[in-house]
């Protein structure tokens, strides 16, 4: 059976951050569900303007577990993940995939979820600098690194680091096949 891997975002989202790992995931076999606050489409942001859609394939209130993902992906961008913890169901996705023990990809800013879905607590993460000072006043070790793994979470700090952040992820879903996923309603 093909894993999935559910990818978090919304309008604002940076482009290549979404765009790339999608690919590179993809092309390693897995299939991807773009999930988001609104149906329709979300535009990325691409350096200085708005750049290309994607389309919403589910809304955050269709989902009601993580049961049919294997991971989360949560793309940076200044302005998709201030969003995103904003909203109290796409913090309780990126909680549901914690509990379950799934791993969890974020880059660039979004690191943001995990700090305020209290997941980072004691744990060795990486981010954009603007960032840094808020996920160590949430009591992560933040290190600057292409990739930081801790247990299930997977975290980069800007688009020259997908290719290590994209294998990071691709790594942790083969070795995740043998390892039992808790599952929660």
């Amino acid at each position: 059976m093909t894993k999935r891997i559910m990818i978090l975002a919304t309008n604002g989202f940076e482009q290549s951050e979404l765009m790339k790992p999608k690919a590179n995931v993809e092309d390693a076999g897995y299939e991807t569900t773009v999930v988001s606050l609104e149906k329709g489409e979300i535009t990325g942001w691409d350096d200085k303007n708005w750049g290309e859609s994607v389309a919403v394939e589910k809304t955050v209130d269709e989902i009601e577990s993580c049961a049919g993902y294997d991971a989360l992906l949560l793309p940076g961008g200044q302005i998709n993940p201030d969003i995103l913890r904003m909203n109290a169901k796409a913090v309780d996705i990126v909680k549901m995939f914690a509990k379950t023990n799934k791993p969890i990809a974020a880059i660039c800013h979004a690191p943001w979820l995990l700090a305020e879905a209290e997941l980072i607590e004691g744990k060795t993460v990486t981010a954009w600098p603007s960032i840094r000072t808020d996920l160590k006043n949430a009591g992560a070790n933040v290190v600057d690194q292409e990739v930081a793994v801790d247990g299930n979470l997977i975290t980069s700090r800007k688009p020259d680091d997908i290719p290590a952040f994209s294998k990071a992820l691709i790594d942790m879903l083969a070795t995740s096949a043998d390892k039992p996923q808790l599952e929660t309603a």
